[in-house]
């Protein structure tokens, strides 16, 4: 049985999956689906976390929208994210960045790293 549901998952891996981790801006093209319309909005935010492995892996993006804080959790291998686009590298120390949600203004950003 585990055999078979492995390679169902397989089947749904993406090839083309960017390199990106927690602490970085990033953009995430999302497929939004309207009636019988289909369009392509866009997220832009820091990485709060990654998780799981092979077809099940997540990241949150956290961002601030009208001065509101809103997360989003997106598949990494879902055929609804278009695209991830990186716009700038973070610094942190951490594998889970919970500590922004207490954060606003200046003391929520991350410092860029710098290679």
């Amino acid at each position: 049985m585990n055999d078979i549901i492995k390679s169902i998952e397989a089947e749904q891996l993406k090839e083309n999956v960017p390199v990106f981790n927690v602490g970085d801006t990033v953009k995430v093209y999302g497929k939004i689906k309207e009636g019988n319309r289909e369009r392509i909005q866009v997220f832009e935010g820091t990485v709060l976390k990654k998780q799981g492995g092979s077809a099940r892996a997540t990241f949150t993006v956290r961002k601030f929208s009208n001065g509101v804080g809103v997360e989003k959790t997106w598949p990494l291998h879902s055929p609804n994210v278009e695209k991830v686009e990186v716009v700038r590298r973070g610094k942190v120390r951490r594998a889970k960045l919970y500590y922004l949600r207490d954060r606003v203004g200046k003391a929520a950003k991350v410092k860029e790293l710098v290679r």
